[in-house]
C-alpha cells in the first residue's frame, strides 16, 4: 500500500510561498503534496515590474540589499536578469530603474528655488544627521516626541553653538533636516519617526556589498521561481477568507464559492496588513481573513504591536516647455529653445514659502531621472502622503507636480508631466501597505513571534514538537532582514525547513 503524501497548502504566490514550494519540491523531493494558492491574478506578491514610457519601472520592491551571500541576487543571476539582455524596439538595451548610479553632484535646492550650498549648508546638515541616527540606534534617541523630536532637538543645539547663522539660514537647515526624516520614513514605510522605534531597528542587517536594481525586471526572479515548480502547483484567484486550524486536517475556505481544500500543512505569507486587518471584529473588512479557533494572544499581540507602513511609487513622464523666443535684437539664447535639458536629481528641501504646493508632495525627498538623461523621473511616498496620492484623480497629482517643480526649478524650462503611473499598495485588497517596521512598543522579540507556527505545542513526553499545522513565513516574520525580499526568500526557506526536518 502506498502511504499518503502530507498535503502542504501555501498562501500566497510571492517570494516567500514560492520559495517555500521551491524548497519542498526539490530538497523534499517527491515526499509532498505542494500547491500554491494565490488570491490575484498574477504571481509575485509585492513584486511588480512593469512598464512605463518605454521603461522597465518596478512598481513594488526595488533593490536587492547587498549581494554578496545574497540570495535572491543568486535567483536574478540564475534567472538571467542581471545582463539587461533585454532589448527594445530599436534593438537597443531597455533603459531600467537606478542602475547608472547616482549622480556625482545632486542639485539640493530650498523651496522658491534657492540653490544650497553643499559645502557651507548641506555638508554641515547631513553629518549631523548621520551622527544623531546612529546615535539613535544606539538607543539615545529618548525623552518626548519620538526620534523626530529628537533630531530636531539636535537641530536646535547644533544652531545654538554655530557662530553667525540668522533666520534665514536655520530655515534652510530646517527644511535640509526635514529631507533627511522624509528618506528615513520612505526607507522604514513609518508615518512619522516618533513611531519608529529605532533602537530595536539596529538590529537589522543588509547583505554585504553595493544594493542594486535588477536589469531583467524583478518580476524576472519571480517567473524563475514559478518555473522551478511541477505545473499546476500555483492556483490563481483563490482568496482565502476562513482558515480552520484546531485539528488535522486543516480546512481552506475561500471566497466567490471555491471549493474547500483541506492540508496537513498551511504555510501562511499573507502581508502583515492582512493579519492585522484579520484582528477586527469584522469578518467581511476588506482583506480579513477569519480563524477558527482566533488567532493565540502572544500571535495577536505580535500582530498588533509591530508597525505595517505604506509607500508608494509615482513616475512620471517629462517634457521641457521651450521659453518665449526672444525680441529682435536680442542675442541671448533662451533656455529650452535647444535640446531639452537632461532633468536633475532634485532634493526638494520644504521651507513653506509656497502655499499653493499641496501638502501630500511636501513628504517627498527628492525628485529623480530614473536613469541619466531619462524623460521619466520618480518621486517616493510614504505613510499618510502615500496613501492619500492613491485617493487621487491623475490630473490632480499633475497639477501638483507642476506647483511644485515651478518653485523648485524657477530659473529653468518649465517642465511639464506628460503622465503618470503610480503604485497604490494601501488600498490593494492582498496586501493593504507595503512593509513592516519596529514600531514604539513593539521588538524584535515580535518578529520571532510572528514566526512561530501554530499549534505553540510544548515538548512532548518523547523530547519531540508538538506538530505544527499552521507556519507563518513572509518579511514581517524575519528579525533581521525583516521589509526586504530577503526576509520573503529567508522565511520561506526556514518553514519549508521546519517541515522537512519533521519528516527526517
Amino acid at each position: 500500500m502506498v502511504a499518503k503524501k502530507p498535503r502542504v497548502v501555501i498562501v500566497g504566490a510571492g517570494v516567500a510561498g514560492l520559495t517555500a514550494a521551491q524548497r519542498l519540491c526539490g530538497a523534499g523531493g517527491d515526499r509532498f503534496e505542494v500547491t500554491v494558492v494565490e488570491a490575484g491574478g498574477r504571481a509575485g506578491g509585492r513584486v511588480l515590474t512593469s512598464m512605463f514610457a518605454g521603461h522597465r519601472v518596478e512598481m513594488g520592491a526595488t533593490w536587492v540589499q547587498g549581494i554578496d551571500g545574497s540570495p535572491v541576487y543568486a535567483l536574478a543571476r540564475d534567472a538571467g536578469a542581471l545582463g539587461g539582455e533585454e532589448k527594445d524596439a530599436g534593438g537597443g538595451g531597455l533603459p531600467y530603474e537606478r542602475m547608472d548610479g547616482f549622480p556625482d553632484r545632486v542639485l539640493t535646492v530650498a523651496e522658491g528655488g534657492e540653490v544650497v550650498d553643499a559645502d557651507r549648508v548641506a555638508g554641515p546638515i547631513v553629518e549631523l544627521y548621520r551622527g544623531m541616527m546612529e546615535a539613535a540606534r544606539a538607543g539615545e534617541a529618548s525623552g518626548a516626541g519620538g526620534v523626530e523630536e529628537y533630531l530636531r532637538r539636535g537641530l536646535r543645539a547644533y544652531q545654538a553653538a554655530r557662530p553667525g547663522g540668522g533666520k534665514e539660514l536655520e530655515e534652510v537647515e530646517e527644511a535640509l533636516l526635514a529631507m533627511h526624516i522624509n528618506r528615513v520614513r520612505t526607507d522604514t514605510s513609518a508615518d512619522n519617526l516618533g513611531v519608529l522605534d529605532l533602537t530595536a531597528e539596529g538590529e537589522y542587517r543588509d547583505f554585504p556589498g553595493d544594493h542594486v536594481t535588477i536589469p531583467g525586471g524583478y518580476s524576472r526572479v519571480i517567473e524563475h521561481l514559478v518555473a522551478a515548480l511541477p505545473p499546476g502547483t500555483v492556483r490563481h484567484g483563490l482568496r482565502l477568507r476562513r482558515l480552520e486550524w484546531g485539528e488535522t486536517p486543516v480546512r481552506l475556505h475561500f471566497a466567490d464559492g471555491a471549493p474547500t481544500l483541506t492540508a496537513d500543512y498551511v504555510i501562511l505569507t499573507v502581508s502583515l496588513g492582512v493579519l492585522k486587518a484579520s484582528l477586527g471584529k469584522d469578518s467581511s473588512a476588506v482583506g480579513a481573513i477569519t480563524f477558527d479557533p482566533p488567532l493565540p494572544q502572544f500571535k495577536r499581540e505580535a500582530v498588533a504591536r509591530l508597525g505595517f507602513g505604506v509607500v508608494n511609487k509615482l513616475f512620471m513622464e517629462l517634457e521641457a516647455v521651450p521659453a518665449p523666443e526672444p525680441e529682435s535684437g536680442d542675442d541671448d539664447q533662451p533656455l529650452g529653445t535647444s535640446a531639452p535639458p537632461h532633468f536633475p536629481f532634485l532634493h526638494k528641501a520644504f521651507k513653506g514659502q509656497v502655499s499653493n504646493i499641496p501638502w501630500w508632495m511636501r513628504g517627498t525627498e527628492s525628485v529623480c531621472p530614473v536613469h541619466a538623461g531619462s524623460s521619466v523621473a520618480l518621486a517616493w511616498f510614504a505613510g499618510r502622503e502615500a496613501a492619500h496620492l492613491e485617493s487621487l484623480p491623475d490630473d490632480e497629482v499633475i497639477r501638483g507636480v507642476h506647483a511644485t517643480l515651478d518653485s523648485f526649478l524657477p530659473a529653468t524650462p518649465h517642465w511639464r508631466v506628460k503622465r503618470i503611473k503610480r503604485s497604490g499598495w494601501a488600498t490593494d485588497p492582498l496586501f493593504l501597505g507595503s512593509y513592516s517596521y519596529v514600531a514604539v512598543g513593539s521588538s524584535g522579540e515580535d518578529l520571532d513571534m510572528m514566526a512561530e507556527p501554530l499549534p505553540r505545542g510544548k515538548d512532548a513526553d518523547d523530547g519531540n514538537r508538538a506538530r505544527p499545522r499552521v507556519l507563518f513565513a513572509g518579511e514581517a516574520t524575519h528579525r533581521t532582514h525583516y521589509s526586504t525580499t530577503h526576509a520573503a526568500y529567508l522565511s520561506g526557506v526556514r518553514e519549508a525547513n521546519r517541515l522537512l526536518q519533521h519528516y527526517r
